[in-house]
Protein backbone atom coordinates (compact mmCIF):
# COMPACT_ATOMS: atom_id res chain seq x y z
CA UNK A 1 0.00 0.00 0.00
CA UNK A 2 1.37 3.32 -1.55
CA UNK A 3 1.57 6.45 1.37
CA UNK A 4 -1.07 8.36 -0.84
CA UNK A 5 -3.13 5.73 -1.01
CA UNK A 6 -3.07 5.27 3.23
CA UNK A 7 -3.61 8.49 3.59
CA UNK A 8 -6.60 8.66 1.39
CA UNK A 9 -7.97 5.65 3.33
CA UNK A 10 -7.52 7.15 6.69
CA UNK A 11 -9.01 10.50 5.17
CA UNK A 12 -12.19 8.02 3.81
CA UNK A 13 -12.22 6.57 7.03
CA UNK A 14 -12.37 9.89 9.07
CA UNK A 15 -14.91 11.75 7.05
CA UNK A 16 -17.44 8.16 7.58
CA UNK A 17 -16.66 8.78 11.16
CA UNK A 18 -17.61 12.24 10.62
CA UNK A 19 -20.36 11.98 8.83
CA UNK A 20 -22.12 8.72 11.17
CA UNK A 21 -21.28 10.53 14.13
CA UNK A 22 -23.18 13.86 12.81
CA UNK A 23 -26.48 11.30 11.35
CA UNK A 24 -26.36 10.27 14.87
CA UNK A 25 -26.71 14.07 16.41
CA UNK A 26 -29.34 15.12 13.73
CA UNK A 27 -31.64 12.94 15.90
CA UNK A 28 -31.64 14.26 19.27
CA UNK A 29 -30.94 17.73 20.22
CA UNK A 30 -28.40 18.77 18.15
CA UNK A 31 -26.59 21.29 21.06
CA UNK A 32 -27.21 19.02 23.85
CA UNK A 33 -26.01 15.96 21.57
CA UNK A 34 -23.09 18.13 20.61
CA UNK A 35 -21.78 18.73 23.79
CA UNK A 36 -22.11 15.43 25.18
CA UNK A 37 -19.73 14.14 22.62
CA UNK A 38 -17.52 16.82 22.82
CA UNK A 39 -16.36 16.62 27.02
CA UNK A 40 -15.52 13.01 25.68
CA UNK A 41 -13.09 13.75 23.74
CA UNK A 42 -9.48 14.75 24.35
CA UNK A 43 -7.77 17.55 22.95
CA UNK A 44 -6.32 15.50 20.22
CA UNK A 45 -10.25 14.10 19.05
CA UNK A 46 -11.72 18.02 19.48
CA UNK A 47 -8.60 19.37 16.96
CA UNK A 48 -9.18 16.27 14.80
CA UNK A 49 -13.02 16.87 14.47
CA UNK A 50 -12.64 20.90 14.06
CA UNK A 51 -9.94 20.50 11.65
CA UNK A 52 -12.44 17.97 9.22
CA UNK A 53 -15.17 20.61 9.86
CA UNK A 54 -13.34 24.25 9.23
CA UNK A 55 -9.84 23.28 8.00
CA UNK A 56 -6.41 24.03 9.77
CA UNK A 57 -6.36 27.67 9.37
CA UNK A 58 -9.71 28.58 11.36
CA UNK A 59 -8.25 26.29 13.92
CA UNK A 60 -5.91 27.65 14.70
CA UNK A 61 -7.11 31.24 14.56
CA UNK A 62 -10.04 29.76 16.99
CA UNK A 63 -6.71 28.37 19.10
CA UNK A 64 -4.74 31.93 19.22
CA UNK A 65 -1.98 30.14 17.58
CA UNK A 66 -0.36 32.14 14.03
CA UNK A 67 0.25 28.89 11.87
CA UNK A 68 -1.27 25.80 11.30
CA UNK A 69 1.87 23.95 12.12
CA UNK A 70 1.30 24.44 15.52
CA UNK A 71 -2.44 22.44 14.73
CA UNK A 72 -0.66 19.65 13.01
CA UNK A 73 1.80 19.14 16.26
CA UNK A 74 -1.35 19.45 18.09
CA UNK A 75 -2.81 16.30 15.95
CA UNK A 76 0.53 14.87 16.21
CA UNK A 77 1.49 14.79 19.89
CA UNK A 78 4.27 17.09 19.51
CA UNK A 79 2.77 20.41 21.15
CA UNK A 80 0.53 20.48 24.48
CA UNK A 81 -1.88 22.75 23.98
CA UNK A 82 -2.63 25.53 26.40
CA UNK A 83 -5.73 25.15 28.89
CA UNK A 84 -7.59 28.03 27.73
CA UNK A 85 -6.65 27.08 23.88
CA UNK A 86 -8.80 23.76 24.91
CA UNK A 87 -11.43 24.91 25.96
CA UNK A 88 -12.36 27.34 23.28
CA UNK A 89 -12.12 24.77 20.47
CA UNK A 90 -14.08 22.29 22.46
CA UNK A 91 -16.58 25.38 22.86
CA UNK A 92 -16.12 26.10 18.70
CA UNK A 93 -16.25 22.34 18.38
CA UNK A 94 -19.57 21.83 20.30
CA UNK A 95 -21.10 24.92 18.40
CA UNK A 96 -19.30 23.42 14.99
CA UNK A 97 -21.28 20.52 15.23
CA UNK A 98 -24.56 21.61 16.40
CA UNK A 99 -24.54 23.51 13.20
CA UNK A 100 -23.48 20.61 11.29
CA UNK A 101 -26.19 18.33 12.55
CA UNK A 102 -28.05 19.94 9.97
CA UNK A 103 -25.93 22.04 7.55
CA UNK A 104 -22.97 21.39 5.37
CA UNK A 105 -19.09 21.71 6.30
CA UNK A 106 -19.05 24.85 4.24
CA UNK A 107 -21.65 26.47 5.72
CA UNK A 108 -20.58 26.11 9.09
CA UNK A 109 -16.84 27.21 8.31
CA UNK A 110 -18.64 30.83 6.71
CA UNK A 111 -21.24 30.89 9.78
CA UNK A 112 -17.78 30.76 12.27
CA UNK A 113 -16.21 33.52 9.54
CA UNK A 114 -18.95 35.83 9.00
CA UNK A 115 -20.78 38.71 10.65
CA UNK A 116 -23.86 37.46 12.67
CA UNK A 117 -26.76 39.50 13.36
CA UNK A 118 -27.52 37.60 16.19
CA UNK A 119 -24.36 38.76 17.80
CA UNK A 120 -24.27 42.32 16.87
CA UNK A 121 -23.19 41.43 13.50
CA UNK A 122 -19.65 40.18 15.18
CA UNK A 123 -17.86 37.29 14.02
CA UNK A 124 -18.62 33.77 15.98
CA UNK A 125 -14.51 32.87 15.44
CA UNK A 126 -13.46 36.37 16.51
CA UNK A 127 -15.80 36.36 19.72
CA UNK A 128 -14.45 32.54 20.85
CA UNK A 129 -11.05 33.45 20.14
CA UNK A 130 -11.05 36.77 21.83
CA UNK A 131 -13.87 37.14 24.62
CA UNK A 132 -14.46 36.07 28.18
CA UNK A 133 -15.47 32.17 27.16
CA UNK A 134 -17.53 32.34 29.95
CA UNK A 135 -19.89 34.85 28.32
CA UNK A 136 -19.59 34.66 24.81
CA UNK A 137 -19.84 30.65 24.57
CA UNK A 138 -23.37 30.73 25.59
CA UNK A 139 -23.98 33.73 23.08
CA UNK A 140 -22.36 32.00 20.29
CA UNK A 141 -24.28 28.79 21.23
CA UNK A 142 -27.70 30.07 21.59
CA UNK A 143 -27.09 31.93 18.04
CA UNK A 144 -26.02 28.01 16.19
CA UNK A 145 -29.32 26.93 18.18
CA UNK A 146 -31.36 29.59 16.58
CA UNK A 147 -29.48 28.84 12.97
CA UNK A 148 -30.04 25.41 12.82
CA UNK A 149 -33.92 25.90 14.15
CA UNK A 150 -34.40 29.09 12.03
CA UNK A 151 -31.74 28.14 9.11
Amino acid sequence: MGLDHGIALTYTIRMAQLESGLVALASARPDLAAHQRVVRMDGRQVVRQLVDLLGARLVAYLGGVSETRAVREWLEGKREMRADAHARLSEALTVALTIASREEPRTVQAWFQGLNPQLDDRSPARMLRDGKLEEVGPEVRQAARAFVVGG
